[in-house]
């Protein structure tokens, strides 16, 4: 079976913002606990005027994983 390339992004398990692989402490919560285990991507660009941020309670620009395990 081959394998799949891995992700760019690795996923904060507190607040699901992706970061690089390469960074330590999320920028948006300061958490240390990631997971490359994520599915799907949000891009908040205007958090006062997204609907989607305001429903997925994201209080930063940034990109975000929908799903993280």
């Amino acid at each position: 079976m081959a394998r799949r390339p891995s992700k760019p992004f690795k996923a904060c398990r507190k607040c699901k913002a992706l970061v690089p692989r390469d960074v330590t402490q999320c920028p948006v919560c300061d958490s240390k606990d990631f997971t490359e285990e994520w599915e799907g991507m949000v891009v908040i660009i205007d958090v006062e005027k997204s609907e989607v941020a305001k429903i997925l309670g994201i209080t930063k620009p940034g990109k975000y994983a929908i799903k993280v395990r």
